[in-house]
């Protein structure tokens, strides 16, 4: 059967691998893992090291472009909703609104003409 370890345990023990404080073999028979395996997960964090802190700035950068995106898209949004104001206001403008809340059209005579109550408006 084939032992399987966690990230957990290979960092710690490629850590111990770089401090260079016990030898391989001393490590291979204190963890009971085989020299060369040891000697793949060094080369693997001497390779992966460099881009450990490379991908930070990665990421700051999709972060900071997705944050100017929805910024983008926010003010498109506040301008298109602007523009459909004022067209309602426009075309609401020669009504007005009644006690009871129904909106009323002021025409050229003196009398008022009920239209129903739209909500949506008010």
């Amino acid at each position: 059967m084939r032992k399987r370890y966690t990230a957990e345990m290979k960092s710690r023990i490629a850590l111990e691998i770089l401090k260079e404080e016990k030898t391989l073999n001393e490590l291979s028979s204190e963890h009971g893992i085989h020299v060369n395996q040891l000697r793949q997960w060094k080369k693997t964090v001497l390779e992966q090291l460099p881009n450990l802190f490379a991908r930070e700035g990665k990421e700051l950068d999709k972060i900071k472009s997705g944050y100017e995106k929805q910024l983008e898209d926010l003010y498109a949004e506040i301008g298109r909703l602007t523009t459909q104001l004022s067209w309602l206001k426009k075309k609401i403008w020669p009504l007005g609104v009644g006690k009871n809340g129904s909106l009323y059209s002021i025409g050229r005579t003196r009398n008022c003409q009920l239209r129903p109550k739209l909500n949506s408006f008010i």
